[in-house]
């Protein structure tokens, strides 16, 4: 088996994950198709080929047969009956299966990279597993015990402290230690990825980093121990620098990675400014995972008219982790 087989995960069966991989599937090169297994429902994917009229061929198998995409078909209980964009526990059951199964083909290193299409985390939770996205997922399945959301795009990247919490828990949850290992892990993901020397910026939690205590302490007691301990290590990083300032500076060429505190701080103005080309990565676990940053899209979901361009981002940057492996 070649070593950077890619994996890619259906999604829930009700969105838009069927159509986006299918179009890319079809629009690869037959070197780049040779080098991917898709991990889901053989028949939904086939329904998906008809609706976009790309005649594909799949085949239950995960090796490569000339002319047909391996697929490792999941079964799962209620396929049949899922309505197209609607939320249901069955299409929840089937995506948690889907990645799964590509963490345990993964942790076999039969694969060397998973590409997530979007699951639905209402519907994961409707189907018992309660978990709030992906990397907590995949943490969990592979006994990880910590995991980081980088959002990597052509002109801006962005590494989270914390991801999915509440804002009020953002504030207070984090210690010297999480924003250190954070730091940490964004630089070394960035030298595996070929930049020698990446230069970091940690984002302030708060208006102007708090203005010397006026608008909070965290900076001084939280963020600032953090950048002085890895600037000890050899660590090019700065800050804490104010949030409506760094992500500007970072656009400009300054930084390479902006240390965001929470969710949105980082997700919006990478978005923002790239929203199809901006691909979802997780570090910290044992296995390798990149993903389109969008979700299940239920109102577009099996019209036809689903954009793939963030799917072969996705899979873009899978590829390149994989070659560098």
């Amino acid at each position: 088996m070649e070593p950077s087989r890619i994996g890619i995960t259906m999604g829930d069966p009700a969105g838009i994950g069927p159509e986006i991989i299918v179009k890319t599937l079809q629009e690869m090169l037959p070197e780049d198709r040779s080098r991917v297994v898709v991990i889901g429902n053989i028949d939904v994917l086939e329904r998906a080929s008809r609706l976009i009229g790309k005649g594909l061929i799949f085949s239950d198998s995960f090796t490569v047969d000339k002319g047909s995409i391996p697929v490792v078909h999941v079964q799962t209980a209620g396929v049949a009956s899922i309505k197209d964009g609607h939320l249901s526990a069955s299409a929840g059951e089937a995506a948690f299966r889907f990645v799964e199964k590509a963490a345990e083909l993964s942790l076999d290193k039969l694969i060397s990279v998973i590409v997530t299409a979007p699951l639905n985390k209402a519907a994961m939770h409707l189907a018992g597993h309660k978990f709030d996205g992906h990397t907590e997922l995949l943490a969990s399945i592979t006994g990880a015990k910590s995991s980081y959301m980088l959002l990597a795009g052509p002109q801006l990247n962005a590494i989270h402290v914390t991801t999915h919490t509440s804002l009020a828990n953002a504030a207070v949850k984090p210690s010297i230690q999480r924003v250190l290992d954070t730091i940490r892990i964004g630089n070394q993901h960035f030298k595996d990825m070929g930049c020698m020397n990446p230069r970091l910026a940690v984002a302030g939690l708060n208006p102007h980093c708090g203005e010397g205590g006026l608008f909070g302490t965290e900076e001084t007691d939280r963020l600032a121990p953090a950048i002085e301990q890895a600037i000890k290590e050899g660590i090019d990083v700065q800050g804490p620098i104010s949030g409506d300032t760094v992500f500007y500076r970072a656009l400009k060429g300054e930084f390479d990675l902006v240390v965001a505190q929470y969710h949105d701080q980082g997700h919006i103005p990478t978005k923002l400014i790239a929203f199809n080309e901006t691909v979802n990565v997780s570090l910290g676990l044992p296995i390798h995972r990149t993903s389109v940053d969008h979700g299940t899209a239920f109102e577009i979901a099996w019209k036809g008219v689903a954009n793939n361009t963030n799917m072969k981002a996705a899979i873009d940057y899978a590829r390149r982790i994989a070659d560098r492996q």
